[in-house]
């Protein structure tokens, strides 16, 4: 009429080697901060998207011309309210636009050149800076407008 080991309760060696199991190296990959870490990333990027386009602020005219495709990226003469002229995002005197856009053309005469005048800029000035560029023998130039509202 003894009294058996493993009858006791249930703290015996079994429940002892149960907790031993839990202190071992886990194999499941917690993917918590992973996905932190992108959701921040990915709020950045959207927040940060609309601001890396050309740097100098105008107010483009609306037309009813369709959008030209874009397989490469082309230069930008951006001409402001103030009748200042900019390549890119760099402010340029209207006698050096030729010569900076032929040092930066990669393709020569052959080069992209959109030209975007503010719809408050002097009409006068937009057409002198297109004409010189013109003269100067680039054969691709184009004006940037926005498309109107409710035209298809």
């Amino acid at each position: 009429m003894g009294m058996s080991v493993s009858a006791g309760g249930g703290r015996g060696g079994r429940g002892h080697r149960r907790r031993g199991r839990h202190h071992g190296v886990m194999s499941e990959i917690n993917v918590t901060p992973l996905v932190d870490v992108m959701l921040v990333l990915l709020i950045i990027f959207m927040v940060a998207a609309p601001l890396l386009t050309v740097g100098v602020p105008i107010e483009l005219p609306e037309t009813a011309a369709k959008e030209m495709n874009a397989d490469t990226q082309p230069i930008t003469v951006t001409i402001n309210r103030d009748g200042q002229i900019h390549i890119q995002e760099t402010e340029i005197p209207f006698e050096e636009v030729v010569a900076k856009l032929q040092a930066i053309a990669k393709t020569g005469y052959e080069e992209r050149i959109f030209v975007r005048g503010d719809k408050d800029a002097d009409y006068g000035t937009v057409m002198k800076v297109m004409a010189r560029i013109s003269a100067a023998g680039f054969k691709n130039i184009g004006l940037v407008t926005l498309q109107e509202q409710g035209a298809s």
